[in-house]
């Protein structure tokens, strides 16, 4: 799924004319549930997002390496599962604080749209 360029979400009241795009289109929905959510939740919800990807992309790297043999960091030898899951930990969370793969952009999307859906509208 493609959405804007950056993983960064730009908020809607950034700019009068600052609207998020998905698939090469505006995203009015997004747009319209930004403006009901507090800039807190906002903050809120990204963190989320961003820790949700840093977890399935040390799912990722963790399988990568699980296979490895051999001398060195990524060998199979005494001490080097501790090691290697802390290295793949923190590329994770380098990985996912860069901006990621895409899984943010959506799973913060989602948050944003289902916290605006249990605001009620005055």
């Amino acid at each position: 799924m493609q959405t804007s360029a950056s993983n960064t979400p730009r908020h809607a009241n950034s700019s009068a004319f600052s609207v998020e795009s998905r698939n090469g289109r505006p995203d009015f929905e997004l747009a319209a549930a930004l403006q009901k959510v507090s800039p807190q939740q906002q903050a809120k919800a990204q963190k989320i997002a961003t820790d949700f990807e840093a977890m399935f992309l040390n799912s990722m790297f963790s399988q990568m390496t699980s296979g490895l043999k051999g001398e060195g960091p990524f060998g199979n030898t005494p001490g080097t599962g501790v090691w290697r899951s802390m290295l793949t930990e923190q590329y994770s969370k380098n990985f996912a604080q860069a901006g990621g793969v895409g899984v943010a952009t959506d799973v913060y999307r989602t948050l944003i749209l289902q916290q605006a859906k249990t605001i009620r509208t005055a």
